[in-house]
C-alpha cells in the first residue's frame, strides 16, 4: 500500500482536486450570492490525506450599482429627414454598380482604367517586371510618377520615367529610394455608366419604371434613417442616464465582453493584415469559420485608407484557381465597401501581383477542401479569406460578360461524381 501511495498519490490527489474544486466553488458562490464576472484563480490549495480540502478562489465580481435618478434626463437629438439629394445619390450609386468598362481608342486620362506591362528597377535591389497590371488613372493606387506617365499615352505607346519610393513604402528597403520605370500601355478602358431611366430600373429585375425605383429607394432610405435615428436617440438617453451614475466596471468584465464578440488572430492588431509580399514568403493559413459557433464573431482588422480610392478587390477562387474579380468601392459617406451598403462594383483585370497571391493561396485552399472561396485584397494587402458563400459572381458576370456560375456547377458535378466513384 505504501508503494501505491508513493507512486500514484500525486495523480490521485490531482484527480480528486479537479473533481471537487469546481463543485465546492459553485456551492460557495451560491451561498455568498456573489456574481463573478470571470473564471476564478485558485490559490493556496491544500489537499492532504486525512485533512479537509482547502483552497482560496480569487475572482472579480459585478459591482453593486445603486439606481439613482434617471427621470428627466436631457439628451440632444437632431433627426435628419431623407432629402431628394439622398435619393439621387443612391440612384447614381446603383447606376455606378452597373457600369461597364469599354475599350477607348484615345490617350489615357484621369478616371480611365489602364492595363500596362512595366519594368521597375530600384537604385538598389532586383528588377521587377509585371505584365497585365491594371489600375485606375489618378486613383492613387500606384506611384505618382507611374500615374503621370500613362496620362496621354494610347495603347501600344511606351514611356520611361524616374520614380521615388515614398518614405512609408511597405518594403522597408525601398523607402526613400529612387529608381527607373519603363512601361507600355496595353489597353485603355473608360467607364460607361448607364443613364438613370426605365431600362435601368427594369434591368434590376424589381421595377418597371424609374419612378417606381425612385419611390422604392426613398422608402428604403426613410426606413433606414428612422431606424438609425431611433438607435441614436436610445443611445443618447442611455448615455445621459449613465452620466448620473458613478460606478467602476471591472477590467475583466470589459475584456470578457470584448472577446465574446471579437475573434482576433493571435498577432498584434498592426500585423493582422499581412502584405502580399509577406504572405508569399510565409506559410499561408489563418482561416476563420464563424458559422459553427453559437454567437456571432467579428474579425478585427486594421483600417486601410487606400480602400477609399482603390476599393476592396474580391477575387473568386474555384478549386484553387482565380475565376474572376471585381473591386468594390465605398460610397463617399460610408467606410465599408460591401455592395449591400452601397459599394460600387468596378471591373478588375488580374495582374501578376494578384496572380502570385492566388498561386500561393490556391494549393492551401484545395488541400483544405475549400473549393469556392473569395479573397479580399486592398492595395498591397490580403485582408480576408472568405469561405462561407463569397459574393461577387453576379457583378463579375455583368462587367465581364461571362457566366461564372456554370463553372461552379460544373465543379460541383465533377466533385460529386468523384465522390460517388470512391464509394
Amino acid at each position: 500500500m505504501t508503494l501505491v501511495r508513493s507512486r500514484f498519490g500525486d495523480e490521485v490527489r490531482q484527480a480528486v482536486a479537479e473533481a471537487l474544486i469546481p463543485v465546492v466553488y459553485r456551492r460557495a458562490v451560491d451561498e455568498t450570492q456573489i456574481r463573478p464576472v470571470e473564471d476564478p484563480e485558485f490559490r493556496e490549495l491544500q489537499l492532504e490525506e486525512g485533512q479537509p480540502l482547502r483552497f482560496t478562489a480569487v475572482v472579480e465580481i459585478k459591482p453593486a450599482i445603486a439606481l439613482g435618478e434617471y427621470r428627466g434626463v436631457t439628451a440632444r437629438h437632431s433627426p435628419r429627414p431623407v432629402t431628394e439629394d439622398d435619393v439621387e445619390r443612391t440612384l447614381t450609386a446603383i447606376a455606378e454598380q452597373r457600369a461597364t468598362l469599354v475599350t477607348a481608342t484615345r490617350p489615357a486620362r484621369v478616371g480611365d482604367f489602364v492595363v500596362v506591362d512595366y519594368e521597375l528597377q530600384p537604385e538598389e535591389g532586383e528588377l521587377r517586371r509585371e505584365q497585365g497590371y491594371a489600375f485606375e488613372v489618378g486613383g492613387g493606387r500606384v506611384l505618382p510618377e507611374m500615374d503621370e506617365a500613362v496620362m496621354g499615352l494610347e495603347a501600344g505607346e511606351e514611356r520611361r520615367v524616374g520614380v521615388r519610393f515614398p518614405d512609408a513604402h511597405p518594403r522597408e528597403e525601398l523607402r526613400g529610394k529612387t529608381g527607373q520605370l519603363t512601361l507600355r500601355v496595353v489597353e485603355v478602358k473608360e467607364k460607361e455608366v448607364p443613364p438613370l431611366d426605365d431600362e435601368l430600373a427594369r434591368g434590376l429585375g424589381t421595377h418597371e419604371t424609374l419612378a417606381e425605383l425612385r419611390d422604392a429607394v426613398r422608402t428604403r432610405l426613410t426606413a433606414d434613417r428612422e431606424r438609425q435615428e431611433r438607435q441614436a436617440l436610445e443611445e443618447a438617453v442611455v448615455d445621459a442616464a449613465l452620466a448620473r451614475h458613478d460606478f467602476v466596471v471591472p477590467e475583466s468584465l470589459v475584456i470578457g465582453s470584448f472577446t465574446a464578440d471579437v475573434a482576433v488572430y493571435p498577432t498584434p492588431l498592426a500585423n493582422m493584415t499581412q502584405s502580399l509580399k509577406s504572405l508569399l514568403q510565409e506559410p499561408c493559413g489563418c482561416f476563420e469559420q464563424t458559422s459553427s459557433t453559437s454567437y456571432p464573431l467579428t474579425m478585427a482588422q486594421q483600417y486601410i485608407k487606400e480602400v477609399r480610392d482603390l476599393g476592396d478587390e474580391r477575387v473568386i477562387m474555384l478549386d484553387g484557381e482565380p475565376l474572376g474579380a471585381i473591386a468594390r468601392v465605398p460610397r463617399e459617406d460610408e467606410h465599408r465597401s460591401n455592395l449591400h451598403v452601397g459599394g460600387t462594383a468596378r471591373k478588375v483585370v488580374l495582374g501578376e501581383r494578384e496572380r502570385r497571391i492566388c498561386d500561393r493561396v490556391g494549393p492551401a485552399l484545395r488541400a483544405a477542401g475549400l473549393y469556392f472561396v473569395g479573397l479580399d485584397i486592398i492595395g498591397d494587402y490580403l485582408t480576408e479569406v472568405n469561405v462561407t458563400s463569397p459574393t461577387g459572381i453576379q457583378e463579375i458576370d455583368r462587367l465581364d460578360g461571362v457566366l461564372l456560375e456554370t463553372k461552379v456547377i460544373d465543379l460541383v458535378e465533377r466533385k460529386a461524381a468523384e465522390a460517388k466513384a470512391r464509394r
